[in-house]
Protein backbone atom coordinates (compact mmCIF):
# COMPACT_ATOMS: atom_id res chain seq x y z
CA UNK A 1 0.00 0.00 0.00
CA UNK A 2 2.95 2.19 0.48
CA UNK A 3 3.12 3.03 -3.41
CA UNK A 4 -0.44 3.03 -3.81
CA UNK A 5 -0.59 6.15 -0.79
CA UNK A 6 2.14 8.29 -3.26
CA UNK A 7 -0.12 7.51 -6.09
CA UNK A 8 -3.81 7.88 -4.53
CA UNK A 9 -6.00 9.63 -2.48
CA UNK A 10 -5.53 7.55 0.75
CA UNK A 11 -3.98 5.15 -1.47
CA UNK A 12 -7.30 3.93 -3.01
CA UNK A 13 -9.36 5.14 -6.08
CA UNK A 14 -12.84 5.08 -4.38
CA UNK A 15 -13.04 5.93 -0.31
CA UNK A 16 -14.46 2.73 1.96
CA UNK A 17 -11.77 0.55 0.07
CA UNK A 18 -9.08 2.35 2.83
CA UNK A 19 -10.35 0.80 5.46
CA UNK A 20 -11.16 4.08 7.47
CA UNK A 21 -14.41 3.15 9.16
CA UNK A 22 -11.85 -0.02 10.84
CA UNK A 23 -8.87 0.55 10.72
CA UNK A 24 -5.62 -0.97 9.72
CA UNK A 25 -4.60 -1.41 5.87
CA UNK A 26 -6.57 -3.04 3.45
CA UNK A 27 -5.55 -5.91 1.22
CA UNK A 28 -4.57 -5.65 -2.48
CA UNK A 29 -5.90 -8.33 -4.52
CA UNK A 30 -4.25 -10.33 -7.13
CA UNK A 31 -6.72 -12.49 -8.23
CA UNK A 32 -10.14 -13.98 -7.67
CA UNK A 33 -12.34 -16.85 -8.97
CA UNK A 34 -15.42 -18.69 -7.77
CA UNK A 35 -16.54 -17.15 -3.81
CA UNK A 36 -12.45 -16.55 -3.31
CA UNK A 37 -10.08 -13.72 -3.52
CA UNK A 38 -6.13 -13.75 -3.17
CA UNK A 39 -4.79 -11.24 -1.76
CA UNK A 40 -0.82 -10.17 -2.78
CA UNK A 41 1.00 -11.60 -0.16
CA UNK A 42 -1.44 -14.96 -1.28
CA UNK A 43 -3.63 -15.16 1.55
CA UNK A 44 -6.87 -17.03 0.36
CA UNK A 45 -10.49 -15.18 1.44
CA UNK A 46 -13.90 -16.14 1.21
CA UNK A 47 -15.09 -12.82 -0.18
CA UNK A 48 -18.44 -11.42 0.63
CA UNK A 49 -18.01 -7.94 -1.04
CA UNK A 50 -18.13 -9.29 -4.86
CA UNK A 51 -16.85 -6.08 -6.14
CA UNK A 52 -20.12 -4.30 -4.22
CA UNK A 53 -23.02 -6.32 -5.53
CA UNK A 54 -21.40 -7.57 -9.83
CA UNK A 55 -20.54 -10.69 -8.97
CA UNK A 56 -23.66 -12.68 -8.08
CA UNK A 57 -22.28 -15.73 -10.12
CA UNK A 58 -18.75 -15.31 -8.33
CA UNK A 59 -15.87 -13.88 -9.45
CA UNK A 60 -13.95 -15.37 -12.92
CA UNK A 61 -17.06 -17.61 -14.38
CA UNK A 62 -16.44 -19.11 -17.04
CA UNK A 63 -19.24 -18.07 -19.69
CA UNK A 64 -18.97 -14.20 -18.70
CA UNK A 65 -14.73 -14.41 -19.30
CA UNK A 66 -15.12 -16.75 -22.69
CA UNK A 67 -17.75 -13.51 -23.48
CA UNK A 68 -15.05 -10.76 -22.52
CA UNK A 69 -12.59 -12.41 -23.94
CA UNK A 70 -14.32 -13.09 -27.46
CA UNK A 71 -15.54 -9.70 -27.48
CA UNK A 72 -12.41 -7.84 -26.43
CA UNK A 73 -10.71 -10.02 -29.60
CA UNK A 74 -13.29 -7.92 -31.93
CA UNK A 75 -12.70 -4.71 -30.40
CA UNK A 76 -12.71 -3.01 -27.16
CA UNK A 77 -14.63 0.02 -28.26
CA UNK A 78 -16.37 1.25 -31.26
CA UNK A 79 -17.87 4.65 -30.57
CA UNK A 80 -21.16 3.24 -32.66
CA UNK A 81 -23.95 1.23 -32.25
CA UNK A 82 -23.09 -2.83 -31.73
CA UNK A 83 -25.09 -5.87 -31.60
CA UNK A 84 -23.81 -6.52 -27.52
CA UNK A 85 -26.13 -4.03 -26.29
CA UNK A 86 -29.19 -4.59 -28.56
CA UNK A 87 -28.70 -8.30 -26.67
CA UNK A 88 -28.30 -6.78 -23.10
CA UNK A 89 -31.23 -4.29 -23.55
CA UNK A 90 -33.56 -7.13 -24.73
CA UNK A 91 -32.68 -8.97 -21.69
CA UNK A 92 -33.08 -6.42 -19.55
CA UNK A 93 -36.39 -5.09 -20.70
CA UNK A 94 -37.25 -8.91 -21.00
CA UNK A 95 -36.84 -9.07 -17.11
CA UNK A 96 -38.04 -5.33 -16.32
CA UNK A 97 -41.39 -4.85 -18.24
CA UNK A 98 -41.66 -1.28 -16.43
CA UNK A 99 -38.45 -0.21 -19.17
CA UNK A 100 -39.40 -0.16 -22.63
CA UNK A 101 -37.27 1.51 -23.54
CA UNK A 102 -33.45 2.57 -21.71
CA UNK A 103 -30.03 4.34 -22.30
CA UNK A 104 -26.88 2.66 -21.37
CA UNK A 105 -24.18 4.72 -19.39
CA UNK A 106 -20.80 3.96 -17.55
CA UNK A 107 -21.93 4.02 -14.10
CA UNK A 108 -24.50 4.25 -11.59
CA UNK A 109 -23.98 7.64 -10.40
CA UNK A 110 -24.56 8.57 -14.03
CA UNK A 111 -27.69 6.75 -14.28
CA UNK A 112 -29.28 8.02 -11.43
CA UNK A 113 -27.55 11.68 -12.51
CA UNK A 114 -29.48 11.55 -15.61
CA UNK A 115 -32.64 9.94 -14.45
CA UNK A 116 -33.29 13.32 -12.37
CA UNK A 117 -32.49 15.27 -15.39
CA UNK A 118 -35.30 13.29 -17.48
CA UNK A 119 -37.81 13.87 -14.28
CA UNK A 120 -37.09 17.28 -14.65
CA UNK A 121 -37.49 18.08 -17.75
CA UNK A 122 -40.36 15.20 -17.99
CA UNK A 123 -42.66 17.10 -15.13
CA UNK A 124 -41.12 20.98 -15.23
CA UNK A 125 -40.44 21.28 -11.98
CA UNK A 126 -37.08 21.08 -10.02
CA UNK A 127 -37.22 19.65 -6.55
CA UNK A 128 -36.60 15.73 -6.27
CA UNK A 129 -37.06 13.85 -2.91
CA UNK A 130 -34.23 11.59 -1.82
CA UNK A 131 -34.58 9.17 1.35
CA UNK A 132 -32.24 9.64 4.27
CA UNK A 133 -29.16 7.26 4.03
CA UNK A 134 -30.09 6.70 0.33
CA UNK A 135 -27.11 6.62 -1.86
CA UNK A 136 -27.44 7.08 -5.23
CA UNK A 137 -24.06 8.04 -6.97
CA UNK A 138 -21.59 10.77 -6.13
CA UNK A 139 -23.68 13.65 -8.44
CA UNK A 140 -23.97 16.90 -6.94
CA UNK A 141 -27.90 17.17 -6.75
CA UNK A 142 -27.78 13.61 -5.11
CA UNK A 143 -24.86 13.88 -2.63
CA UNK A 144 -26.74 15.85 0.42
CA UNK A 145 -27.06 14.40 3.94
CA UNK A 146 -30.13 13.57 6.14
CA UNK A 147 -31.39 17.33 6.57
CA UNK A 148 -34.58 19.04 8.82
CA UNK A 149 -36.92 20.76 7.16
CA UNK A 150 -37.26 21.42 2.72
CA UNK A 151 -33.69 20.39 2.00
CA UNK A 152 -30.62 18.80 2.90
CA UNK A 153 -27.57 19.99 3.28
CA UNK A 154 -24.45 19.36 0.92
CA UNK A 155 -22.26 15.92 2.54
CA UNK A 156 -19.10 16.61 0.27
CA UNK A 157 -16.60 19.83 -0.08
CA UNK A 158 -17.24 21.28 -3.59
CA UNK A 159 -20.87 20.46 -3.54
CA UNK A 160 -22.49 24.11 -3.91
CA UNK A 161 -25.71 24.65 -1.93
CA UNK A 162 -27.51 25.82 -4.84
CA UNK A 163 -26.97 22.33 -5.90
CA UNK A 164 -28.42 20.74 -3.25
CA UNK A 165 -31.13 23.40 -2.71
CA UNK A 166 -33.59 21.11 -5.32
CA UNK A 167 -33.03 18.27 -3.11
CA UNK A 168 -35.29 17.44 -0.14
CA UNK A 169 -35.12 14.59 2.11
CA UNK A 170 -37.46 12.31 3.71
CA UNK A 171 -36.50 8.95 6.22
CA UNK A 172 -36.83 6.19 4.65
CA UNK A 173 -39.50 3.59 5.13
CA UNK A 174 -41.60 7.23 6.58
CA UNK A 175 -44.80 7.69 3.99
CA UNK A 176 -46.03 10.28 5.63
CA UNK A 177 -43.09 12.32 6.02
CA UNK A 178 -42.59 11.94 1.64
CA UNK A 179 -46.41 12.64 1.96
CA UNK A 180 -45.24 15.85 3.68
CA UNK A 181 -42.74 17.28 1.34
CA UNK A 182 -44.93 16.12 -2.07
CA UNK A 183 -48.22 18.15 -0.69
CA UNK A 184 -45.73 21.29 0.23
CA UNK A 185 -43.34 21.28 -2.90
CA UNK A 186 -43.57 21.11 -6.78
CA UNK A 187 -41.65 17.94 -6.60
CA UNK A 188 -39.96 16.01 -10.32
CA UNK A 189 -39.39 13.04 -8.80
CA UNK A 190 -39.37 10.39 -5.95
CA UNK A 191 -35.79 8.42 -6.32
CA UNK A 192 -35.45 5.58 -3.64
CA UNK A 193 -33.52 2.43 -3.27
CA UNK A 194 -36.71 0.06 -2.66
CA UNK A 195 -34.58 -1.95 -0.49
CA UNK A 196 -32.12 0.08 1.54
CA UNK A 197 -28.74 -0.51 1.29
CA UNK A 198 -25.97 1.74 1.80
CA UNK A 199 -27.24 2.31 5.86
CA UNK A 200 -27.28 -1.87 5.92
CA UNK A 201 -29.54 -4.12 4.19
CA UNK A 202 -33.28 -1.93 5.39
CA UNK A 203 -36.29 -3.67 4.08
CA UNK A 204 -38.99 -1.97 2.68
CA UNK A 205 -42.17 -1.61 5.87
CA UNK A 206 -44.64 -3.55 3.97
CA UNK A 207 -47.04 -1.00 1.92
CA UNK A 208 -44.11 1.78 1.95
CA UNK A 209 -43.65 1.06 -1.89
CA UNK A 210 -46.82 0.96 -2.76
CA UNK A 211 -47.50 4.33 -0.57
CA UNK A 212 -44.81 5.59 -2.30
CA UNK A 213 -46.28 4.94 -5.95
CA UNK A 214 -49.76 5.57 -5.13
CA UNK A 215 -48.22 9.25 -3.33
CA UNK A 216 -46.46 9.96 -6.42
CA UNK A 217 -49.23 9.47 -9.25
CA UNK A 218 -51.96 11.63 -7.29
CA UNK A 219 -49.27 14.43 -7.07
CA UNK A 220 -48.02 14.12 -10.11
CA UNK A 221 -44.74 13.09 -9.91
CA UNK A 222 -42.34 10.39 -11.11
CA UNK A 223 -41.20 7.29 -8.91
CA UNK A 224 -37.37 6.18 -9.74
CA UNK A 225 -36.50 2.97 -8.08
CA UNK A 226 -32.93 2.64 -7.77
CA UNK A 227 -32.14 -0.28 -8.57
CA UNK A 228 -28.50 -0.57 -9.07
CA UNK A 229 -27.97 -2.84 -6.25
CA UNK A 230 -31.53 -4.85 -6.17
CA UNK A 231 -32.00 -5.23 -9.72
CA UNK A 232 -31.13 -8.84 -10.87
CA UNK A 233 -30.07 -9.37 -7.43
CA UNK A 234 -33.14 -10.06 -4.77
CA UNK A 235 -34.74 -11.44 -7.95
CA UNK A 236 -34.62 -11.75 -11.92
CA UNK A 237 -36.91 -8.48 -12.29
CA UNK A 238 -35.46 -6.52 -9.16
CA UNK A 239 -37.25 -5.46 -6.22
CA UNK A 240 -39.90 -4.02 -8.45
CA UNK A 241 -40.74 -7.78 -9.08
CA UNK A 242 -40.07 -9.31 -5.72
CA UNK A 243 -42.81 -6.32 -3.93
CA UNK A 244 -44.67 -6.09 -7.09
CA UNK A 245 -44.35 -2.39 -7.37
CA UNK A 246 -44.09 -0.37 -10.93
CA UNK A 247 -41.89 2.63 -10.85
CA UNK A 248 -41.75 5.28 -13.60
CA UNK A 249 -37.82 4.95 -13.98
CA UNK A 250 -35.61 2.43 -13.02
CA UNK A 251 -31.53 3.03 -12.61
CA UNK A 252 -29.90 -0.01 -12.80
CA UNK A 253 -25.84 -0.77 -12.73
CA UNK A 254 -23.64 -3.32 -11.17
CA UNK A 255 -24.49 -6.99 -12.20
CA UNK A 256 -25.77 -5.69 -15.84
CA UNK A 257 -21.93 -5.15 -16.02
CA UNK A 258 -20.70 -8.59 -15.46
CA UNK A 259 -17.86 -7.20 -13.18
CA UNK A 260 -16.88 -4.23 -16.53
CA UNK A 261 -18.13 -0.73 -15.62
CA UNK A 262 -21.82 0.18 -16.76
CA UNK A 263 -24.81 2.13 -15.71
CA UNK A 264 -28.12 1.97 -17.34
CA UNK A 265 -31.46 3.82 -16.90
CA UNK A 266 -34.90 3.24 -18.75
CA UNK A 267 -38.70 3.30 -18.20
CA UNK A 268 -42.14 4.24 -19.69
CA UNK A 269 -41.14 4.64 -23.71
CA UNK A 270 -43.02 7.81 -23.25
CA UNK A 271 -40.34 9.47 -21.08
CA UNK A 272 -37.62 8.21 -22.61
CA UNK A 273 -38.61 9.77 -26.15
CA UNK A 274 -37.53 12.62 -24.68
CA UNK A 275 -33.90 12.04 -24.16
CA UNK A 276 -31.60 12.97 -27.52
CA UNK A 277 -31.56 12.33 -30.34
CA UNK A 278 -35.18 11.89 -30.21
CA UNK A 279 -35.70 15.06 -27.37
CA UNK A 280 -34.49 17.73 -25.88
CA UNK A 281 -33.24 15.41 -22.68
CA UNK A 282 -29.34 15.91 -23.20
CA UNK A 283 -27.07 12.81 -22.31
CA UNK A 284 -24.36 11.12 -23.80
CA UNK A 285 -21.12 9.35 -23.08
CA UNK A 286 -18.12 7.80 -25.09
CA UNK A 287 -17.98 4.68 -23.42
CA UNK A 288 -21.65 4.36 -23.24
CA UNK A 289 -22.86 0.52 -24.34
CA UNK A 290 -19.21 -0.34 -24.90
CA UNK A 291 -19.42 -3.84 -26.57
CA UNK A 292 -17.44 -5.45 -24.29
CA UNK A 293 -19.18 -4.59 -20.65
CA UNK A 294 -22.23 -5.25 -22.75
CA UNK A 295 -20.89 -8.75 -23.32
CA UNK A 296 -20.12 -9.52 -20.15
CA UNK A 297 -23.32 -8.14 -19.00
CA UNK A 298 -25.38 -10.19 -21.67
CA UNK A 299 -23.29 -13.50 -20.91
CA UNK A 300 -24.27 -13.01 -16.54
CA UNK A 301 -27.97 -12.39 -17.09
CA UNK A 302 -28.15 -15.70 -19.14
CA UNK A 303 -26.59 -17.57 -16.57
CA UNK A 304 -29.50 -16.13 -13.89
CA UNK A 305 -31.90 -18.91 -14.10
CA UNK A 306 -35.12 -19.49 -11.76
CA UNK A 307 -32.51 -22.36 -9.79
CA UNK A 308 -29.60 -19.59 -9.21
CA UNK A 309 -32.15 -17.75 -7.58
CA UNK A 310 -33.58 -20.19 -5.75
CA UNK A 311 -29.77 -21.02 -4.44
CA UNK A 312 -28.88 -17.37 -3.42
CA UNK A 313 -32.40 -17.31 -1.40
CA UNK A 314 -31.16 -20.41 0.67
CA UNK A 315 -27.53 -19.14 0.73
CA UNK A 316 -28.99 -16.35 2.17
CA UNK A 317 -31.43 -18.12 4.49
CA UNK A 318 -28.92 -19.89 5.92
CA UNK A 319 -25.98 -17.58 6.52
CA UNK A 320 -28.69 -15.53 8.28
CA UNK A 321 -29.86 -18.36 10.42
CA UNK A 322 -26.10 -19.19 10.77
CA UNK A 323 -24.99 -15.74 12.48
CA UNK A 324 -27.93 -15.55 14.02
CA UNK A 325 -27.18 -18.77 16.17
CA UNK A 326 -23.84 -17.74 16.38
CA UNK A 327 -24.52 -15.02 17.87
CA UNK A 328 -26.72 -16.03 20.59
CA UNK A 329 -24.13 -18.98 21.29
CA UNK A 330 -21.61 -16.39 22.06
CA UNK A 331 -24.50 -13.90 24.18
CA UNK A 332 -23.51 -11.06 21.25
CA UNK A 333 -25.78 -8.05 20.52
CA UNK A 334 -25.96 -8.75 17.04
CA UNK A 335 -28.64 -8.14 14.57
CA UNK A 336 -29.14 -9.63 11.02
CA UNK A 337 -30.97 -8.16 7.92
CA UNK A 338 -31.21 -9.95 5.05
CA UNK A 339 -33.62 -9.43 1.43
CA UNK A 340 -32.42 -12.25 -1.10
CA UNK A 341 -28.63 -12.44 -1.15
CA UNK A 342 -28.28 -9.53 0.04
CA UNK A 343 -27.43 -9.22 4.27
CA UNK A 344 -26.08 -7.06 6.93
CA UNK A 345 -24.84 -8.10 10.29
CA UNK A 346 -25.28 -4.70 12.75
CA UNK A 347 -22.83 -6.04 15.23
CA UNK A 348 -22.07 -3.71 18.24
CA UNK A 349 -18.67 -2.77 17.96
CA UNK A 350 -17.86 -3.66 14.39
CA UNK A 351 -14.36 -2.92 13.57
CA UNK A 352 -13.02 -5.88 15.80
CA UNK A 353 -15.68 -8.15 14.21
CA UNK A 354 -14.54 -6.91 11.34
CA UNK A 355 -10.46 -7.50 12.04
CA UNK A 356 -11.07 -10.81 13.13
CA UNK A 357 -12.96 -12.57 10.24
CA UNK A 358 -10.30 -11.20 7.81
CA UNK A 359 -7.94 -12.76 10.05
CA UNK A 360 -9.73 -16.21 9.95
CA UNK A 361 -9.91 -15.74 6.50
CA UNK A 362 -13.51 -13.73 5.41
CA UNK A 363 -14.09 -10.67 3.51
CA UNK A 364 -16.42 -8.58 4.52
CA UNK A 365 -17.25 -4.99 3.59
CA UNK A 366 -14.95 -2.23 5.30
CA UNK A 367 -18.25 -0.71 7.04
CA UNK A 368 -20.96 -1.53 9.15
CA UNK A 369 -23.82 -0.19 7.07
CA UNK A 370 -22.21 -1.87 3.66
CA UNK A 371 -24.76 -5.19 2.06
CA UNK A 372 -22.59 -8.50 2.42
CA UNK A 373 -23.37 -9.84 -1.56
CA UNK A 374 -23.67 -13.56 -1.45
CA UNK A 375 -23.10 -15.06 -5.08
CA UNK A 376 -24.31 -18.20 -6.37
CA UNK A 377 -20.29 -19.75 -6.19
CA UNK A 378 -20.54 -19.76 -2.01
CA UNK A 379 -21.00 -23.18 -1.58
CA UNK A 380 -22.17 -24.90 1.65
CA UNK A 381 -18.73 -25.16 3.37
CA UNK A 382 -18.06 -21.38 2.81
CA UNK A 383 -21.41 -20.68 4.72
CA UNK A 384 -20.30 -23.44 7.70
CA UNK A 385 -17.10 -21.91 7.45
CA UNK A 386 -18.34 -18.29 7.75
CA UNK A 387 -20.91 -18.80 10.71
CA UNK A 388 -17.82 -20.73 12.47
CA UNK A 389 -15.32 -18.00 12.15
CA UNK A 390 -18.39 -15.65 13.34
CA UNK A 391 -19.37 -17.11 16.35
CA UNK A 392 -15.53 -17.17 17.59
CA UNK A 393 -15.45 -13.48 16.33
CA UNK A 394 -18.29 -12.12 18.33
CA UNK A 395 -17.09 -14.27 21.48
CA UNK A 396 -13.39 -13.05 21.08
CA UNK A 397 -13.95 -9.16 20.55
CA UNK A 398 -15.55 -8.56 23.66
CA UNK A 399 -19.05 -9.29 23.11
CA UNK A 400 -19.78 -11.82 25.84
CA UNK A 401 -22.42 -11.37 28.14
Amino acid sequence: MTRAERLFPGGVSSPVRAFRAVGGTPRVIERASGARVWDVDGNELIDYVGSWGPMILGHAHPAVVSAIQAAAERGTSYGAPNAHEIELAELITDAMPSIERLRFVSSGTEAAMSAIRLARAATGRDAIIKMAGGYHGHADALLVEPGSGASGMPASAGVTAGAAHDTLVAPYNDLDATERLLAEHEVAAVIVEPVAANMGVVPPLPGYLEGLREATRRHGVLLIFDEVITGFRVARGGAQERYGVTPDLTVLGKIIGGGLPVGAYGGRGDLMRLVAPDGPVYQAGTLSGNPVAMAAGAATLRELTAATYERLEEAGAVLETGLTAAAAAAAASVQVSRVGSLLTAFVQDFPPFFHTMLASGIMLPPSQHEAWFISAAHGDEDLDTTIRMARMAFGANGEDR
